[in-house]
């Protein structure tokens, strides 16, 4: 006999059915009406079969099994100490409730084998998170363990995963759904910039603010693999658990990382806030969470490792004067650190170049009003390095591997090591005022363990436990490490190296389908982009930078007067808004021009926006077209205003509303016409800001 279960929260509902072995969810999407039985639907969900396959449609379980004829692939690859692989057969032997969730455990007895799959809704982030794990009564090896399967639409045509490289991340790839595999593994270590754990299914005519899409997120930082799958029969499964075999040793409990996943009916849009907020809300753990966010300095793109204590004294009085409120100094402080050929695990200050330590620069910075935070690449260490020398076993890989950045992996599964680290950091975060700590990760590792990132895991936990103040940022060549098994454990990302900011544009926005502006690093960058080449105006970099959480990494030496004016008020600007901003939902806009990137942040509350429409080329027609926005009550008037962020000078030569004052318009027209933006350069931004000025209208039009 078929039993049947639903799990409603957050939006959306899920229906499980299970005729005695692993459950199936048959349906996931909309909320279902309170009346429908979970019952009539599994019944209602059975297919037809014809000729030329099995008598009956093997099930797309939660994890599917070999060892009923399942024909794609299956969420479970065991072997016994000698190899020999196992195939179980799991019978249904409980299932679960809880004011949230559901889960379910099977057993198959003859192998001693259980897997239980968990459920948990959180309605107010509309997010579901959930996890595979698996009990042995012997020791087994596991190749593959994929998190709860689920089905993927069938209303989709297409799929959006994410590639990149350094200083070019989260490059959507949209591929269209096909018989076979679609497969995406980073073996590389960590998420990677090449590899996010994230994927996008838009139904039909889904589009950033309309229709019904569905997404994933794996919060694991160890490397992954994603199998988009669609059957001969037509059916289509989504998998996602650690890279294969990379559970090096024999275990008997084996768990996936947390799966979160969401389903839309705003577009893409609606899947987005939902991990913005779960992000923001439900995985990172501020130390104080009251304390607004602080605008960043970051001194790397200003001296690198030339560091000389009069110089950066210098830097961090113009820094503050700028608008800075924490000074992070970069790499170059420790062992004998003039290059990056040497002395990564030397976590002790080069006395060459800070013959009294750290602390009068850090009281110098103390002294400007900012707080000091430091950088740390904790897991790597240097061949030459008297780390190195003194424990050349305690790396990963071969003598002769290849390295990266010069440098080597420490083998961070071994205690010791850990405990190493733990000392050296702990010994500089207890005899300084330090609040925040930069912890880069700048090579790929030479094996995918999964040990290595339980082992960063454990040092992280221990340090936050250690040092409940200090908040951590994570970095890796930029973007190479961001999910949200990371952000579990720090506060900031390094979205990328690249602070050009036409580049950061783009890659900002398209994080925002994952990423809240809270945790989201943005950086003014100088003037003549370092890793691009590109020169930009201070206005284009400075209101790219406050787009997310604020920060500057220039020389500020280097700036005119007429470029720190406009440092200053664009950084006044954000630190007047962050109240709401840091808290707003980024909301990604349909631009019926290819030439305009924009976004609109969203209050919680609804009262308050910004758009941020950004021109990154040449448009093909003369005038510009109008933006629509979205996610406002029709009803409600609102009162839009345009800052003077760019100069269209003889560009613009009409009256748009936009330009003669404030404008008034409904929220209806708003989202159906859309606001008409002055004629504007390529390489410009365009702010506006809007509130929301009247409860919704009660008359009818005239």
């Amino acid at each position: 006999m078929t039993q049947a279960w639903r799990l409603d929260g957050g939006g959306q509902t899920l229906v499980f059915a299970s005729d005695g072995g692993i459950p199936s969810c048959i349906y996931w999407g909309a909320t279902l009406p309170a009346a429908d039985d979970p019952q009539a639907i599994a019944w209602a969900s059975v297919m037809d079969v014809t000729g030329g396959m099995l008598d009956a449609h093997p099930p797309l379980s939660l994890s599917p099994e070999a060892s009923r004829s399942f024909p794609g692939q299956p969420g479970l690859v065991l072997r016994a100490l000698d190899g020999t692989p196992l195939l179980p057969v799991f019978r249904l032997v409980s299932h679960h409730r809880s004011d949230s969730g559901i889960a379910f455990a099977c057993s198959d007895a003859a192998l001693g084998l259980t897997i239980t799959f968990t459920f948990d809704a959180d309605a107010r982030t509309r997010m579901l998170t959930c996890r595979t794990v698996l009990v042995s009564d012997r020791l087994v090896r596991l190749g593959w363990l994929a998190a709860p399967v689920l089905p993927a639409p069938q209303q989709a045509r297409e799929m959006i995963d994410f590639a990149g490289r350094w200083c070019g991340e989260f490059q959507p790839v949209a591929s269209q759904w096909s018989a076979g595999i679609r497969l995406r593994e980073s073996r590389t270590g960590r998420s990677g910039p090449a590899d996010f754990p994230g994927l996008i299914l838009p139904c039909l005519g889904a589009t950033n603010c309309h229709g019904e899409a569905f997404a994933f997120h794996y919060g694991w930082s160890g490397g992954h693999r994603m199998v988009a799958e669609e059957l001969a029969d037509g059916r289509r499964q989504i998998q996602f658990g650690h890279a294969v075999d990379t559970e090096i040793a024999p275990g008997t409990r084996f768990e996936s990382a947390p799966l979160y996943v969401t389903h839309s009916t705003t577009g893409l849009n609606g899947c987005a806030v939902a991990f913005q907020r779960h992000i923001r809300d439900r995985i990172v753990a501020m130390p104080d969470p009251a304390r607004p966010r602080p605008v960043h300095y970051n001194s790397w793109e200003s001296v690198y490792f030339r560091h000389d204590l009069t110089v950066l004294k210098d830097i961090a009085t113009r820094a503050a004067r700028l608008g800075a409120e924490r000074f992070v100094l970069d790499d170059g402080w420790f062992g004998q650190r003039d290059d990056d050929r040497t002395s990564l695990g030397d976590w002790t200050v080069d006395a060459r170049k800070y013959p009294d330590g750290l602390a009068p620069l850090i009281e110098h910075v103390h002294a400007e009003g900012m707080s000091f935070g430091l950088w740390f690449e904790p897991e790597m260490v240097s061949p030459d390095s008297d780390l190195y020398r003194a424990h050349p076993d305690w790396t990963l890989g071969p003598d002769d591997q290849t390295l990266g950045r010069h440098q080597m992996v420490l083998d961070m599964s071994r205690a010791e090591v850990r405990d190493h680290l733990y000392a050296a950091i702990a010994a500089i975060l207890s005899a300084h005022a330090i609040d925040y700590v930069k912890w880069d990760h700048n090579r790929v590792l030479p094996a995918p363990y999964a040990d290595q990132a339980r082992g960063t895991y454990a040092l992280l936990d221990r340090l936050r436990v250690a040092f409940p103040g200090v908040e951590i940022e994570s970095c890796a060549s930029g973007g190479g490490r961001i999910d949200a098994g990371i952000l579990a454990r720090t506060h900031r990302v390094w979205l990328s190296d690249s602070n050009d900011a036409l580049e950061r544009l783009r890659i900002q926005h398209d994080a925002a389908l994952f990423l809240p502006g809270s945790v989201t690093g943005s950086h003014v960058g100088p003037r003549r982009c370092h890793t691009s080449g590109r020169t930009l105006d201070m206005a284009v970099r400075a209101w790219t930078a406050a787009q997310r959480h604020m920060g500057f990494e220039m020389d500020p030496r280097e700036l005119t007067e007429e470029e720190a004016t406009t440092l200053r008020a664009v950084t006044q600007w954000w630190k007047d808004n962050r109240h709401w901003t840091m808290r707003a939902d980024i909301l990604r806009l349909d631009s019926a021009d290819p030439a305009v990137l924009a976004e609109q942040q969203m209050a919680e509350d609804g009262s308050r926006f910004v758009v941020f429409a950004a021109k990154v080329m040449a448009s093909a027609q003369i005038a510009p077209r109008p933006l629509r926005l979205t996610a406002l009550d029709p009803a409600a008037r609102y009162s839009i205003a345009l800052r003077d962020t760019a100069d269209p000078g003889r560009l613009s030569r009409g009256a748009p509303a936009l330009k003669s004052g404030l404008l008034e318009a409904s929220g209806a027209w708003l989202m159906s016409h859309g606001l008409y933006l002055p004629c504007s350069f390529p390489e410009t931004i365009w702010v506006v800001e809007g509130q929301r000025i009247a409860d919704p209208c009660t008359e009818a039009p005239t």
